[in-house]
């Protein structure tokens, strides 16, 4: 499989890891849009929201754990952040991998695009 976050859960692509466990791996984002950016991905291949089924979304509710994990690690909890999911190319999913951008660290306008 050609996928850019496969490449990097396993090693082939480097990132600057932030956590990673059984099910799922999070790093800094190479372009941030805040001054925390993190992404979390799912170690299986899913590639968007719309291929989630009864049988894998249960990984979705780990990431937000973990997003709760690293947002303190991170210093950002207290104050607030921001998850977010791209699907599809008009919601600007770029990497067909599922994934979930966690934002903070600075003051996050609504609406965001």
């Amino acid at each position: 499989m050609d996928c850019l976050f496969c490449k990097i859960i396993n090693g082939e692509i480097p990132s600057n890891k932030v956590y990673e466990d059984e099910k799922v791996y999070a790093f800094h984002d190479i372009s941030p849009a805040a001054p925390v950016h993190v992404l979390i991905i799912p170690k299986v291949h899913i590639s968007s929201a719309n291929a989630l089924t009864e049988e894998n979304a249960a990984v979705v509710g780990h990431i937000f754990v973990v997003a709760a994990k690293i947002a303190a690690q991170l210093g950002i909890a207290e104050n607030g952040y921001r998850i977010v999911n791209n699907c599809g190319e008009d919601g600007g999913q770029t990497v067909p991998h599922l994934h979930f951008h966690l934002l903070g660290g600075r003051s996050l306008q609504w609406p965001p695009g």
